[in-house]
């Protein structure tokens, strides 16, 4: 048995899809899991819209969510000799041929098909170019000669047996006019030449596949195994693209998304193992198989990568969270000055309460990191002179506290609630936009905590 060898080959001409970070970490996994190898290759061949920002966007991603390929990234532009040489292989063998038909006599064809609403298949007028004249004014593409009769068969990990009518493959291009190979070709030499075991992807990727196999065939080379994963789709149910919101993984990114819980989302998105939901890297690693991926497809859901990345939040190392939301406020938002870490780090536990991303957190930690506190005017109407003579009967009581337990406090502030004849709220609330700027927010006690003692005074001395 060959070693597993699995890979993933994005094209770098947008940011890397939600929808391929899947496809790689399935590939990633199952060489993992099979103690096998994982490679990426970037298949650059579409000179005008590859860019190389595009590619350090896709590795760096892949960095982010965990993803670790084996050896340097695969470059398909340095293999185009190698492809050419396999397509004049092919040309040799008699298993493809030259077709000199011009770009106008393939458009006529398209349009018929359409007229008559069947798919196009070019009708292999040079397969045989019996009394044809070359002509001199079109270059000729290269065609392949694929079956025309009886049927190609796959024995797909997911999907089960794909059995296709030769029929309906067409007489595919893999040299251009200008002697370009076309993503048939290169994806199949690429593969062959990456000593690939095992080519998991897309479930719209059947028809290449098809088409592929011929193509091993021909050169008789091995067949690697296919897995044709189910596609992702977006909330309305349909093939979810780049022009979706919420479609890169950049998106997820910004507004504070952890990597573990994307990946443990995209993990569960198709693939199950028991009842089990939550998968550290290991666990995700030692039971990862083909045989837990369903066959339909998974939708998007944006409330549920939420609420995993708030169990995660909750869960997570605290000095681990705290590293990500300072880098992320810095990336994202606003960089926190360190004269505020010491307070943030003991207030973590509680500035996460109910907070779905690191954006959260950091409104959460507001009135931490400013020294000005900005009350809106709908808060302040909410001072009214009852409000004041409570936070100033408060603020005398406070001063004389020599421990700031929650047990002194919550004598203070029921003193209160009875002198006054209110609830909890009636002292809690002004207490909260005195302290924060808001009627929302963390509990007193804990906003008590996490300021000192003397610059909880100076708040409460500022509104009064």
């Amino acid at each position: 048995m060959p070693k597993v060898a699995t890979r993933f080959a994005p094209s770098p001409t947008g940011p890397l899809h939600i929808g391929g970070v899947r496809t790689a970490l399935f590939n990633w996994l199952f060489s993992k899991n099979q103690k096998g190898s994982f490679y990426l290759r970037i298949e650059d061949t579409d000179k005008e819209r590859s860019k190389d920002e595009y590619k350090k966007q896709i590795i760096q991603s892949l960095k982010w969510i965990g993803i670790k390929h084996d050896d340097k990234e695969y470059i398909q532009s340095e293999k185009i000799s190698d492809h050419k040489k396999v397509a004049e292989e092919l040309l040799k063998k008699g298993f493809a041929y030259k077709c000199y038909c011009s770009e106008e006599e393939i458009n006529e064809q398209k349009n018929n098909a359409k007229k008559k609403g069947i798919p196009f298949i070019y009708n292999r007028k040079w397969r045989e170019p019996k009394n044809l004249s070359i002509p001199t004014n079109v270059d000729p593409v290269i065609r392949f000669k694929s079956k025309m009769s009886g049927n190609t068969i796959i024995e797909d990990l997911v999907q089960g047996e794909i059995n296709i009518s030769n029929s309906t493959i067409e007489d595919f291009v893999i040299l251009r006019q200008d002697s370009s190979p076309t993503y048939q070709l290169s994806a199949t030499v690429d593969d062959h030449l990456m000593n690939i075991t095992h080519v998991i992807r897309g479930d719209d990727h059947k028809i290449n596949t098809i088409k592929q196999k011929q193509i091993y065939n021909a050169m008789k080379w091995k067949v690697p195994n296919f897995a044709h994963i189910p596609l992702i789709h977006s909330n309305e149910g349909k093939k979810l693209s780049k022009r979706d919101n919420d479609s890169t993984i950049d998106d997820y990114i910004k507004i504070g998304i952890l990597s573990d819980a994307l990946r443990n989302y995209l993990l569960r998105l198709g693939w199950s193992f028991k009842d089990k939901e939550i998968f550290t890297l290991d666990e995700s690693i030692k039971h990862f198989g083909l045989s837990g991926v369903g066959k339909s497809p998974s939708k998007l859901d944006m409330s549920r990568i939420l609420s995993m990345n708030e169990t995660y939040i909750k869960n997570i190392n605290e000095d681990k969270l705290f590293s990500s939301l300072k880098s992320y406020c810095e990336i994202y938002l606003k960089k926190i000055d360190n004269k505020f870490d010491d307070t943030l780090k003991k207030s973590l536990y509680f500035l996460k309460n109910k907070a779905k991303t690191l954006g959260d957190i950091y409104n959460n930690a507001q009135y931490i990191i400013n020294d000005q506190i900005k009350i809106s005017p709908q808060d302040l109407k909410l001072l009214d002179n009852l409000s004041k003579k409570i936070l100033n009967d408060f603020l005398k009581e406070f001063e004389n506290l020599s421990n700031l337990n929650k047990e002194n406090l919550e004598k203070v502030i029921k003193g209160l609630i009875d002198k006054y004849k209110t609830n909890f709220k009636g002292v809690g609330q002004p207490l909260r936009i005195a302290l924060t700027g808001s009627k929302f927010g963390p509990g007193i006690y804990d906003i008590i905590h996490s300021l000192d003692k003397n610059e909880t005074i100076k708040r409460l001395k500022t509104v009064n």
